[in-house]
């Protein structure tokens, strides 16, 4: 038999605490939760089943597999019906993760607690894990360790003649061999992908439906985004945006490669999204509002002429930077309409980057950790154009 939480008790109560002071905020009496993410932050692990969290009181898990997991209040079932005897009910208000709980599931959850009145948990969990536990934050310092070594052995794995694919292919064999998950969490459906995104050329330039920074054509329309077979020939940029994910807490980081001379423009550009990038670190501390950090890197893009090549060319990003830990797009959003305010122990990924066309794309991107009187950069790969000759 394996212990269902593999958190230790000290760090599951940080967690839900935390839970527990938004959700009395929200005016909240229990919460239904069922979602691998917020299954993985509030135990250590994902099962099938559900969690009921009190407003007071211990949680109590609802298996239905794996088979043979133990501890406190842990019960195996066959159906959500059969969490009624082992919960409260009545005229409580009771939260339901709706923007990711099947409709089904949601009607059926209605039915057992016919007079509670449902609301929505999603928020109060987003805002509980934009804020890293010290267990969090050191597990995003190891996938940043684990990610920068993979990122400095790029110039290695390539080899005269290839495509995007085949480097891809590469580094994402040499991600696995250092322990990367492969596992690319993101919330909701706007974006898929796999293992990361490599781009090359003007691929860079190519609208794709998702709501990343980057785009590309990809390799089949019902994955289109990312790397398309091109040959990376002299003049192009190579940049590389794969899976940090080492802990289950993910890093995310970009650098620019290149291959040969490429244009002086792209070579500005590059520089530029590196003292944006300071800039921001200099100035992103607890209480800064998010959207500020948006507004520093347009302002330095504009100042340079780089405006129109900035967050993409033919079709452009509305952000800059993102939350990110479990998930990959987390709180808080670093976008011009942004209502974030930057936290201690907050993680986010600042990413400015540019398309230059006839070379491809440039820019990095680092994942920073807020503390208490600084960001800490937690993912230190060299940020200037590497060449692969």
């Amino acid at each position: 038999m394996s212990q269902l939480v593999i958190l230790t008790p000290e760090e599951q109560q940080v967690r839900l605490d935390r839970i527990r002071s938004i959700m009395a905020d929200a005016g909240v009496d229990a919460m239904i939760i069922s979602d691998n993410a917020n299954t993985f932050y509030l135990t250590g692990r994902v099962f099938s089943g559900y969690i009921y969290i009190p407003a007071k009181g211990d949680p109590a898990y609802f298996v239905r597999r794996p088979v043979e997991l133990s501890g406190s209040n842990v019960h195996y079932i066959r159906k959500p019906e059969e969490m009624a005897g082992y919960t409260t009910g009545g005229n409580i208000t009771l939260g339901i993760e709706l923007d990711v709980t099947p409709y089904s599931t949601v009607m059926r959850l209605k039915a057992i607690y016919p007079e509670a009145d449902i609301v929505n948990a999603s928020p109060i969990m987003r805002r509980a894990r934009a804020v890293k536990t010290h267990c969090e934050q050191n597990l995003m310092r190891q996938s940043g360790l684990k990610h920068e070594h993979v990122y400095r052995m790029v110039p290695r794995l390539y080899k005269a003649g290839m495509t995007d694919l085949e480097l891809q292919v590469e580094i994402e064999r040499l991600s696995r061999l250092e322990g990367c998950l492969g596992q690319f969490r993101i919330s909701g459906d706007t974006m898929e992908i796999y293992m990361g995104n490599l781009l090359v050329g003007d691929n860079a330039d190519s609208p794709t439906p998702y709501d990343f920074a980057m785009g590309g054509a990809g390799l089949n329309p019902s994955l289109p985004v990312g790397a398309n077979g091109t040959l990376i020939r002299p003049g192009n940029t190579v940049m590389v945006d794969m899976n940090g994910d080492y802990t289950g807490y993910m890093t995310d980081m970009t650098r620019t490669f290149r291959l040969g001379t490429i244009d002086p423009l792209a070579v500005k550009a590059h520089q530029l999204s590196i003292d944006i990038c300071h800039r921001i670190e200099e100035t992103a501390k607890p209480g800064t509002p998010a959207k500020d950090l948006y507004f520093i890197a347009e302002h330095m893009a504009e100042e340079a002429g780089l405006h129109k090549y900035f967050m993409g060319h033919r079709q452009k990003a509305g952000f800059i930077g993102h939350g990110l830990g479990i998930e990959i797009n987390e709180m808080p959003v670093i976008a011009p309409r942004s209502k974030d305010i930057l936290a201690e122990g907050n993680a986010m990924a600042i990413e400015p980057k540019f398309v230059i066309p006839g070379t491809g794309a440039v820019g990095i991107e680092n994942t920073y950790l807020i503390m208490a009187d600084r960001a800490e950069c937690i993912t230190n790969a060299p940020q200037e154009l590497v060449s692969l000759d």
